[in-house]
Formats: C-alpha cells, structure tokens, sequence
C-alpha cells in the first residue's frame, strides 16, 4: 500500500470530531473521505464544516466505497461490535474507540472476524500514547528503576457524568477505569492475576439511584508480582487529576498533572501555580493524533498495531471483575472469566 491512506470516520459526536480534526491538522498523507452518523444532519453539517466530501446516515455507504482502506468506529458503544465486524467482513483496517464491547462473547466475536479478514485492528487506549506516560513506561522497561513492585495511578474527572448517561455507559470500571486498567498493564508489563475494589457513591448519589459508584480504590495483584493501587473519583474540584508514580528495586518515577504552565508564584498570601488542565481533550489533545499516526504506520508498513484486540479484551476482563467485587465484596480473580 502507498503512504496515503483513505479513511471513512463512523460516529460524528464528539471522538469522531477530535479525530477528524486532529487528522486534518496534522496528518498530510491521511484523506478523511466519508463521515457517518445516525442522527440526522449531524454528518452532514460536520462534514461541510470539515471539508469532508461525503456524508451518510448509514455507515455500510463508507464500507461500500473501494477507496477506503480503513474506518475510525466512533460511534456509541452499543455498536463498536458490530460495526467492526462488518468493517472486518468489507477488508477495511479497523480503528475502534474503547471499549470494544461489554461483553467477553462480543469482543472475542471481533477478533475472529479481525483474524479471518487479515486486517489492522487498534483500540483507542490514548493514554498510552501521552508524552509523561510513555518516558514512565520507558524507565520501567529499560530498567532504570528495578524490579517494579508498586504502581500507584490516580484518575479523577473534573465532574461527574450525566446519570443518564451512567445508566447506559456500563458504569465507571468499563468507562473511566477502563483507562485506569489498560495503564496498569502497560506500565506493569503483565497481566492481572486478582483484584479488590472498595467503592462507594460519595459524589452524585443519583449515579447510586442508576446502580453505579462514582469514587472507588481498586489494589491488583500482576502475575509478575507487581502491586497496583488505582484510585478514582468523579468529581475533583481542582480539575482533570492525571498522576501515576512506579515504584522499584532501584528508585522510583513519577509523572505529574498537566497545566496550562509550570509557573509559580510567592506571595505573603503562599506559594501558587496553576490547576491541573481541566478537561481530557486538553490533556489529552497529543496522545490523540499520535494513537492515529501509529495507527497508520502500523498500516503503511505491515506492522501489528500498537494496541490490538487482546488489549481491548483484558481491561474489559478486569473491568467485570471490578464490578463483581463491588456486588460480591470478594477479592475476584481473573480466571473467573478467562
């Protein structure tokens, strides 16, 4: 295949529009040709903002077209799956935003359909692709640190989501910590072997009254022996709270917020610098476009990508658990579900 590629982005809510904006701006040899959404005109009115040449309600019109060599699945959740096996069945590369699915069935039913057709698959874990998360994922693996024996990763959102959409999410392990779950695998460099989640709804108690929690602290045990404490929270005040300290045989690494700038200052009244940025597409802006070029390098030059299906699988995997340890208030392994 030539260093250009033709895309088609399915879902024009608000990931298919960072998406689409951060090709444009960055990508020369990427052509975003089609967009899709079900709701009326929305394709329609973000493509002649774009710039993008064709729009539908349907996104089987971008899996028709032969000058498509790959589809960004940015659409609801409900229908990553299914979306992506169709891709898969129309020999379309495959770029799917998290999760892949919320169900094990589902998602294992996308990788045959993947494997079968021969195509690219990636998952839109950005976080791994964040300047401050991969120089902590470098230190760990070039062994500046030792042995890794504790990870600690704090994720807490600047505000809480509409219960509304709590009750249709799958809840805050298979939305929010599912982020949380993939670090802690790329950072520990291992699978996870048990989990035990305290949680409580101390936040909005009508995420309570739709049946989900909104603040948790989650400890895994890694099959290499890592320890990891996860803490999450809906709501902090300050802003987008994004930190993750490994701690080793050798020294430990820790990376920090985000703010606007490193500055501070004193006065008789303290010290002061700037709250963390406060919103995941500030934070995050970066790992975005960079999750897409790696994605199309994987592409341009036959490579595995850099985040495929079985790394959509285990953070689902350990996201369930966490819900089962909340329900059942019992350390669960991951073998339950494996």
């Amino acid at each position: 295949m030539n260093n250009q590629l033709t895309v088609g982005i399915i879902g024009a809510g608000r990931i298919g529009q960072v998406h689409t904006a951060s090709i444009m701006n960055n990508m020369k040899n990427v052509t975003i040709k089609w967009i899709s959404d079900v709701k009326p005109g929305l394709a329609e009115e973000w493509a002649k903002a774009s710039g993008i040449p064709s729009y539908s309600l349907n996104y089987k019109d971008i899996l028709q077209d032969p000058a498509v060599d790959a589809v960004l699945v940015c659409s609801s959740t409900d229908t990553h799956a299914q979306i992506s096996i169709d891709a898969a069945a129309a020999k379309k590369h495959i770029f799917c935003e998290k999760p892949i699915d919320l169900s094990i069935d589902k998602v294992k039913a996308v990788k045959e359909a993947v494997e079968k057709a021969g195509v690219k698959f990636q998952v839109g874990f950005n976080r791994r692709f964040d300047h401050n998360f991969k120089k902590v994922s470098d230190l760990i693996k070039d062994n500046t640190i030792g042995n890794l024996q504790i990870l600690r990763i704090t994720s807490r959102d600047p505000e809480p989501p509409n219960p509304a959409y709590v009750a249709v999410s799958g809840g805050m392990f298979l939305d929010m910590t599912i982020h949380d779950f993939d670090m802690a695998r790329f950072l520990s460099g291992s699978e996870a072997e048990e989990l035990y989640v305290a949680a409580d709804c101390l936040v909005d108690p009508e995420i309570g009254k739709a049946g989900d929690v909104d603040t948790a602290i989650i400890t895994i045990r890694f099959k290499n022996n890592a320890l990891c404490v996860i803490d999450n929270s809906r709501k902090a005040v300050y802003g987008y709270d994004q930190r993750v300290e490994a701690f080793g045989s050798l020294g430990k690494v820790e990376a920090g917020n985000d703010s606007p700038s490193t500055a501070t200052w004193s006065t008789s009244s303290g010290v002061f610098s700037e709250k963390p940025k406060y919103f995941f597409l500030e934070r995050y802006m970066e790992s975005f476009t960079e999750e897409i070029r790696q994605f199309v390098d994987a592409i341009s030059h036959d490579t595995d990508p850099p985040v495929g299906i079985d790394d959509g699988l285990m953070p689902l995997i350990m996201g369930l658990a966490a819900k089962k340890s909340v329900k059942e208030q019992r350390l669960v392994k991951m073998s339950e579900f494996i």
